[in-house]
């Protein structure tokens, strides 16, 4: 592979040998030819005056030195010169000048050639540096851009080397940072930049040029610090501003992405905590009231043993109805965390969406025994692929907080359409409503409603969990809301 690559550029490097000599042949060969044209002409086909031939090769001179140089230039001056002497200053047909004017008219035509031509050429030169800059600037804000395109800095770093390959056209790139154990290449001749180099820079903090290997080796700097080394082989090699440009890119986009990839961890781990506050917070709150009925209870009954059946039965009563719902509020905590990380598994089976449905009136009956329940469920429901018991819970869920948050006696409107293949499933009630802020909160984790959570008990989690359910399933919940006139929690489901 190696082997293969170095072939692959001294071939390259002999081609552009032949190429810079059969350039330079034309250019000489066209200078020549256009002294032996320009002539021909006005020799044997046009008469003219001699200042008129002057002027005419001048302007050849500057054509050939706008397009191939300094050297064709004054080789193409001096034949101008003694073609000049010989056809057109008397005596003609001969390299003796018999008016001393005449003397002085060459000389200051060959030297209004030579230095018109050096104008020329520094004029294309410096034209062609400026185009090279040009070309340099909109390649390093090509490559800045790219730059941005991740803040993943394991991504970024394998990326880098094949930027810089594609923008500046060199042949080898290799990165290395401290605290990372690989180097990351890109390139035909990657085995050319030696990691004992790069190391070197990294710990003097120095740059290495090496033209006779057309090599370089910079560190990337970050002020006076120096977080990598950058190591560049091609030839041409790009310019040292453009290396150094190079670098300070490189230095600065690593840095951002591993300061975005701390910020990252570090407000993970603030969520981490916020989110283990609030845990704490919520279940520690709803923990205290059933603990504190069961603990009434319990000692009402040890400190009045002669209590009658029936009070001892309402007492009894108080401690189960409170050891249930402390059940449930263990359950939902347990179940919100399996959620969170993803361990929870779908038991996904064939069924009408019906099943499900009149499961959860069943299993929410006491709660919904004030509420008239209305079905609008269409009989020609296509059959769906869930989990009955997991959307049997959301269905629950929705029908407890409805039940929950309405006045007794009103209606509680339950409703299944096939809509944009999915069934949606929805749960009307006639409540006070949420306001356009809270519908965009109500399904996070611990949330409440803010004029509800001193009046209706809870944790907060039902609905989160409910949306992670729906969404586990590949639907989506949301809910329709104006404050007094009720609300309207959907969920759907897709269809095969």
């Amino acid at each position: 592979m190696q082997k293969s690559a170095n072939c692959r550029y001294f071939g390259s490097v002999t081609i552009a040998s032949v190429k810079r000599t059969i350039s330079s042949f034309v250019a000489y060969a066209a200078s020549a030819a256009g002294v032996a044209a320009t002539t021909l002409i006005f020799y044997r086909l046009i008469r003219v005056n001699p200042t008129t031939v002057a002027l005419t090769f001048l302007l050849g001179v500057l054509c050939v030195s706008a397009l191939w140089g300094l050297a064709p230039a004054v080789f193409m001056a001096v034949t101008s010169t003694l073609a000049f002497n010989y056809f057109f200053l008397p005596p003609v047909r001969t390299f003796t000048i018999s008016d001393p004017q005449n003397w002085v008219a060459l000389a200051a035509f060959l030297v209004t050639a030579v230095v018109a031509s050096q104008l020329s050429d520094r004029a294309r030169r410096e034209a062609t540096q400026a185009n090279d800059r040009r070309r340099e600037v909109e390649r390093l804000y090509g490559f800045s851009q790219q730059l941005l395109s991740s803040d993943n800095l394991p991504e970024l770093l394998n990326s880098i080397p094949r930027y810089v390959v594609d923008y500046f056209g060199v042949r080898a790139v290799a990165i290395l940072l401290p605290d990372k154990p690989d180097i990351y290449r890109s390139g035909h001749d990657t085995q050319g930049l030696d990691p004992h180099d790069l190391q070197l820079v990294n710990l003097r903090g120095e740059p290495r040029i090496d033209l006779e290997n057309h090599r370089a080796f910079l560190p990337l700097r970050m002020g006076v610090r120096v977080v990598g080394s950058l190591g560049v082989a091609g030839n041409p090699l790009p310019s040292r501003q453009s290396l150094d440009a190079l670098s300070g890119l490189i230095a600065i986009a690593v840095e951002r992405a591993g300061a975005i990839e701390k910020l990252g961890r570090a407000e993970a781990a603030r969520q981490s905590d916020q989110l283990r506050s609030t845990l704490l917070d919520s279940v520690a709150h709803e923990f205290r009231t059933p603990l504190t009925s069961i603990k009434a209870s319990v000692t009402s009954l040890l400190a009045n043993p002669r209590l009658d059946s029936s009070q001892q039965r309402e007492l009894l009563t108080v401690v189960n109805e409170e050891s249930d719902r402390l059940n449930r509020l263990v359950g939902e905590a347990a179940e919100m965390a399996q959620w969170d990380s993803g361990k929870v598994r779908l038991n996904l089976q064939q069924n009408p969406v019906q099943l499900a449905i009149d499961a959860a009136i069943e299993e929410s009956r006491q709660i919904l025994a004030m509420h008239p329940i209305e079905l609008n469920i269409p009989p020609d429901l296509p059959v769906i692929q869930y989990d009955q018991r997991r959307i049997q819970e959301v269905l629950t869920q929705l029908l407890e907080n409805a039940a929950k948050y309405s006045a007794r006696a009103t209606k509680i409107q339950i409703s299944a359409e096939l809509k944009d293949r999915a069934i949606v499933v929805s749960v009307a009630d006639h409540g006070p409503g949420i306001d356009d802020f809270e519908q965009g909160l109500i399904f996070d984790k611990f949330y409440r409603g803010q004029n509800q959570r001193v009046r209706v008990q809870g944790t907060g989690m039902g609905l989160a969990i409910a949306k992670a359910i729906i969404e586990a399933h590949g639907g989506k919940i949301g809910v329709t809301s104006q404050l007094g006139n009720g609300s309207v929690f959907y969920f759907s489901l897709p269809c095969p």
